[in-house]
């Protein structure tokens, strides 16, 4: 009788927590959600944030802001939702710079990775060296050699120290030895402006930032980083096919929350952006500019962000790249 009354009570209280995790998913959410976007308006995660973010609105009748915190690579933005309530009502849409590069690479970090709780990966796209048309190089190959020849007279801009553009061009002057300038920005929109305008050489973007300003030719793309050619820009040639080895680098984009949101409401946040990135407007946009589209669980894009934490720890430990 008391072994019937005991798995009795377990029954109940296996029953109830499933009540209670069934209403957490079914009554979210029920006011606006803030989406926080830790850079400028204008680059690839703002252009990226803003399309799901309105699929998602469709979905669920509730708005989803985006709300611009921009400044330190993204660690203001990060910081912000590292300290938000655990309630499922702050997202951020991220990339290695926010979610990885800032926690990993700096003396100080303000954050750690346990603060976040992964939600669903969207995708990634190879990153991009453009420069402006007055730069003396027609491609990646002539701009080392430029550079080699003319020690610390290029600017090279980045949307700010601790961003995944800035670790790819540390990346590329380990894998060179070139001697350039770095000059970060606040954000990507203002450092596309500067270089458009002849007031830095050259940087490290992805397509889907500079898409405009390419197809205006304000921009030229130098090289393309990965194993392949994009298809949006055939005639851009890789890295590789250059004699350029060592520096690729590449931008992935993927959904956090708060740490210790409760995983019903994760899961149906990873359940609605699978469904944007399936929906033909979004995806169709989002391949036009370059963006491989993945998806998945919430424990696939937490693997990744484990795995580039291990890529980059071995570099700290050898002193060959750090920040601040």
């Amino acid at each position: 009788m008391r072994r019937r009354a005991r798995d009795a009570f377990r029954l109940g209280l296996l029953a109830a927590a499933l009540a209670c995790s069934c209403a957490s998913a079914q009554g979210y959410p029920s006011k606006p959600v803030r989406l926080v976007v830790p850079f400028t308006p204008g680059g690839s995660t703002d252009i990226v944030a803003r399309l799901i973010a309105t699929k998602l609105s469709e979905f669920w009748g509730q708005q989803f802001v985006v709300d611009n915190r921009p400044g330190a690579g993204g660690a203001i933005g990060a910081e912000t939702v590292a300290r938000a309530t655990p309630d499922g009502y702050t997202i951020m849409l991220t990339n290695p710079g926010p979610a990885v590069q800032n926690v990993v690479l700096r003396r100080k970090p303000t954050y750690a990775l346990a603060d976040f709780a992964p939600i669903v990966y969207v995708g990634y796209t190879p990153n991009i060296i453009v420069a402006n048309p007055g730069v003396p190089a027609r491609n990646l190959k002539e701009l080392i050699a430029y550079a080699r020849a003319n020690p610390g007279k290029i600017n090279w801009a980045s949307p700010g120290r601790g961003s995944n553009p800035h670790v790819a061009l540390e990346m590329l002057k380990l894998a060179t030895g070139i001697d350039v300038v770095h000059v970060p920005f606040k954000g990507a929109a203002q450092a596309f402006v500067d270089l458009a305008a002849g007031q830095v050489h050259a940087q490290y973007t992805s397509y889907i930032s500079t898409e405009a300003y390419i197809k205006a030719g304000r921009l030229k793309v130098l090289g393309v980083s990965g194993a392949k050619r994009l298809a949006v820009l055939p005639d851009a040639m890789t890295f590789r096919e250059q004699g350029v080895g060592g520096a690729d680098s590449m931008l992935w984009i993927g959904f956090v929350t708060v740490a210790n949101v409760p995983r019903p409401r994760i899961d149906k946040l990873n359940g609605g952006v699978n469904r944007a990135l399936q929906a033909p407007d979004v995806r169709g946009r989002l391949e036009q500019l370059g963006l491989e589209v993945e998806g998945g669980t919430p424990e696939k894009f937490g693997a990744l962000i484990a795995s580039e934490a291990a890529r980059l720890r071995p570099l700290v430990k050898a002193g060959t790249l750090q920040i601040d």
